[in-house]
């Protein structure tokens, strides 16, 4: 029997005899970005980006449960039981989710945030993808192919987002296993926003906002932004994603596209972008994946994984009358994967944003340092 080693092993949690695993879920990230070229508009900071702490419970095969909490941004995060139609009629016909969770729209945005390749997610992922709400989905994963469809009749736990959406997404996996991977897929959703009377009895009809931040997640400047699209009827989101892993070198990119249809004949409003990026791993690892999204780099040697990747990320939320402006960025990052548990990043963000005639093209130098289980 090999011998115990902590430096990949940590006492997170508790195998009971009948299998039943019971854990803690923890990540915290601290975050430097400096900013430079930026007509003063944004500002050097350095703080926490996330102090995340859950507990789940677990019987392989049969159900889960987890509920975490981000302390620095004080949201809920996941809080959801799930149960393996196997363990209930014998065969697999999927697994049945309730709670809080993410929407199945897109790639990038089901991925978790302790094992994205860059600091933070492409542009259109940031000013597209739904995040999460309240509702039940049913996932069916089989080796060459995977579907998703949910529907949620809830907004957030953090008492916004009201409203009604269905989702679907579904993937074709030619090729599935460790260190080769081929992911074709395709994914939409229709959400119905609800307005909500507030605590002076106003009333504030549905509306949506398109916006992101420019690949910084400290700052609070967003240089493309919608502004409150109000009164809106539906808004339609549409997604289209490639993933290919080849032993250490990887691509992936998505399109996705909002379209919000407003009420009193205004015209619908879209918003559109795309990224692309490949990866090479120094060290001779690949990326992982499961059950249609990517994970992190499993280190092999004893000083860890070391990984060097380049994005391009577009979008643009130009569409007239609205004027919420068009950025593209680009993207260079490296990962020192130390161990299962310990992550450093840095970033080195080239922007280009046209905001109404405002042109900011800011750089951007960022560095994290991960602790997550």
């Amino acid at each position: 029997q090999p011998k115990y080693d902590f430096r990949d092993h940590w006492p997170t949690h508790l195998v009971l005899a009948d299998g039943t695993d019971l854990g803690v879920a923890f990540k915290y990230q601290y975050d430097v970005d400096r900013f430079s070229r930026d007509n003063g508009r944004l500002v050097d900071a350095q703080t926490n980006r996330r102090k995340e702490l859950g507990a789940y419970v677990r019987r392989k095969g049969v159900y889960d449960a987890i509920a975490v909490f981000d302390f620095q941004s004080r949201n809920w995060l996941d809080v959801y039981a799930r149960v393996q139609s196997k363990a209930l009629f014998g065969r697999d016909v999927g697994a049945l989710r309730a709670g809080y969770s993410k929407t199945p729209v897109g790639l990038e945005g089901n991925t978790g945030t302790g094992a994205t390749t860059f600091l933070e997610t492409a542009l259109p992922t940031q000013a597209i993808y739904a995040g999460r709400r309240i509702g039940l989905d049913w996932a069916l994963a089989r080796k060459h192919w995977l579907l998703n469809a949910g529907y949620y009749w809830a907004g957030d736990l953090q008492g916004g987002s009201d409203g009604r959406m269905t989702a679907l997404r579904a993937a074709w996996t030619p090729r599935n296993a460790p260190g080769d991977v081929l992911h074709l897929g395709i994914s939409a959703s229709r959400e119905d926003p609800h307005g909500s009377t507030d605590g002076r009895d106003i009333y504030p009809p549905p509306g949506a906002r398109l916006r992101t931040k420019p690949d910084a997640g400290l700052t609070t400047v967003r240089l493309v932004d919608s502004g409150t699209l109000s009164r809106v009827d539906h808004i339609d989101r549409t997604s289209l994603e490639a993933l290919w892993i080849g032993g250490p070198w990887s691509l992936q990119g998505e399109y996705l596209d909002a379209r919000v249809r407003l009420d009193d004949g205004r015209p619908t409003y879209r918003g559109r972008g795309w990224y692309a990026f490949g990866s090479w791993v120094l060290t001779g690892e690949s990326r992982s994946y499961k059950a249609g999204t990517a994970g992190d780099v499993k280190p092999k040697g004893p000083y860890g994984a070391v990984e060097l990747a380049l994005r391009y990320s577009e979008l643009n939320l130009d569409d007239a009358p609205v004027l919420g402006g068009a950025e593209h960025n680009w993207t260079l990052g490296a990962n020192w994967y130390i161990n299962r548990y310990l992550k450093l990043q840095g970033n080195y963000v080239h922007a280009h944003s046209d905001r109404r005639g405002l042109v900011v093209d800011p750089d951007i130098v960022e560095v994290r340092a991960q602790i997550a289980f």
